[in-house]
């Protein structure tokens, strides 16, 4: 690896401790009896309403229609997502001071499996906080009905529009990513430059 491309890895590993502080996703509900909406922010470690008391609002809400209130410390994959996180930062600074280009395409590789078992988590998470639903004591009860949000994007809920996206988290881990694929396709440049140069000098020796 070149300095340049050691430098964008510890670079992208740095940036991705600003995960552990920012919000990771982010889902909002809009309804005419909410006109401010309420909202939930989804951490490496923790979900927590948008607002100080939206948490408790949206629970109630869920109460009503037979939904488990969300409580994250019965989330198992928040208990292991700073961990992973923590991983791949220092895994990220360990292959910005070796320079070895085969440990940063491993790296880029974790990431990639990390966000994607990371997404197929909370994907599965939704699903089951939607469609599990209690409905010999629900109040509001709508054959059929489930409250799913969507994993991106929106989609209506009853009275209900659910928003969800990616937040500030998300985003700083995808531009550590983006950094750390520059610093393989440096490394790759200068390799094959290398190469070549080899070859020139061996053939103009022949």
């Amino acid at each position: 690896m070149t300095r340049l491309a050691r430098a964008f890895t510890a670079m992208a590993a740095l940036l991705m401790i600003g995960a552990f502080a920012l919000p990771l996703w982010q889902i909002r509900l809009l309804a005419p009896q909410y006109p401010e909406g309420l909202g939930l922010l989804i951490h490496v470690n923790t979900v927590r309403g948008m607002d100080e008391n939206d948490l408790g609002k949206i629970n109630g809400l869920n109460h009503y229609i037979g939904m488990k209130a969300i409580d994250p410390e019965a989330i198992p994959v928040l208990h292991v997502m700073p961990w992973v996180l923590g991983a791949l930062v220092v895994g990220g600074l360990i292959v910005a001071l070796a320079g070895r280009r085969k440990l940063l395409a491993a790296w880029l590789g974790a990431n990639a499996t990390a966000a994607t078992l990371g997404l197929l988590e909370f994907w599965k998470w939704e699903r089951d906080y939607g469609r599990n639903l209690d409905l010999e004591n629900a109040i509001i009860k709508v054959p059929g009905m489930s409250y799913e949000p969507p994993l991106i994007g929106a989609k209506q809920l009853l009275n209900f529009t659910a928003i969800s996206l990616p937040a500030a988290g998300a985003v700083l881990l995808g531009v550590a990513f983006a950094l750390g694929t520059y610093a393989l396709f440096l490394s790759i440049r200068s390799a094959r430059a290398a190469r070549m140069k080899g070859e020139l000098v061996s053939a103009a020796a022949a």
